[in-house]
């Protein structure tokens, strides 16, 4: 899509569209989204950053949903593209971060009544991606109870194979020793680490040439998780830097439970075999 360009030949100019910039984004809904509840200049600022980042969540998920489908087909190279593509996403995501922490803390304090218990915890879109990526817990799940689509959809991702679940069957059917019981169980009870796991891992990185696409699924793995984890420090250290060790609005104890979640773990294996390479 050609943005307007004043250098333009004018009688090139299509003044009559069968459909317009603005209705094929669906502009005019998406600009009216905004609805400070304060007549706080920085509302506006935290609606907006926090309304971009579920877009680029939502796109987080359409990609490693299709790259999970193609694993699955052992189909790897249109795989790799969507996990490069969530990659760059997430620098998107980590982003943000360095606008929002243009708001000072007084500047947050004057408008954090209107948002009630309203709370990024709450976030449906950011459970499904964690989902999706293996950190399964069940109980993260009850603050979407109150919408029965969410929850559904919550139900679901949690009693599916992770994104790192299906790379081990891949490994699995490709002929590595994977145990059976890493390839079928019950999805909603987060992964454990397995040393035959890792073996398998060795033996494709000690051995990338026979074996580079599987090399590279396992650098695309590690690139999303290394990124997820720079996203959650930034945000830890940015809700310490406007609001310090206050409770959250939606009464987690926000730094500290941000910061325990630095120390969980997607893909294991994928880490500790760098010790013995």
């Amino acid at each position: 899509m050609q943005l307007p360009n004043n250098n333009d030949d004018h009688e090139a100019i299509h003044w009559d569209q069968d459909i317009s910039y603005g209705q094929y984004l669906d502009l005019e809904p998406l600009l009216a989204c905004q609805n400070p509840l304060s007549k706080e200049h920085d509302e506006l600022l935290f609606i907006v950053i926090h309304q971009v980042s579920e877009l680029w969540i939502k796109l987080c998920l359409h990609e490693a949903h299709g790259a999970a489908a193609y694993i699955q087909q052992d189909n790897l190279s249109p795989a790799f593209k969507m996990l490069s593509r969530v990659s760059r996403i997430q620098e998107q995501l980590i982003k943000a971060w360095e606008v929002l922490v243009t708001m000072t803390p007084a500047d947050y304090a004057s408008f954090r009544d209107s948002l009630g218990q309203s709370s990024g915890f709450q976030s449906y879109q950011y459970r499904e991606i964690e989902f999706l990526l293996g950190n399964k817990n069940a109980k993260l799940i009850e603050a979407h109870r109150s919408s029965p689509r969410h929850y559904q959809k919550l139900q679901k991702a949690l009693n599916t194979p992770s994104l790192y679940d299906i790379a081990l069957q891949l490994l699995a059917r490709r002929g590595f020793a994977i145990p059976q019981e890493k390839i079928e169980r019950d999805w909603s009870i987060p992964y454990t680490a397995s040393s035959e796991v890792e073996a398998a891992w060795s033996a494709i990185y000690h051995n990338s040439q026979k074996h580079w696409d599987l090399y590279e699924l396992a650098e695309k793995l590690v690139d999303i998780e290394f990124n997820f984890q720079r996203w959650r420090f930034n945000h830890m250290k940015t809700v310490e830097r406007i609001i310090g060790y206050r409770r959250g609005t939606g009464g987690t104890a926000e730094v500290n439970y941000l910061v325990k979640a630095l120390d969980l773990q997607f893909f294991p294996e994928l880490w500790s075999v760098r010790t013995s390479i």
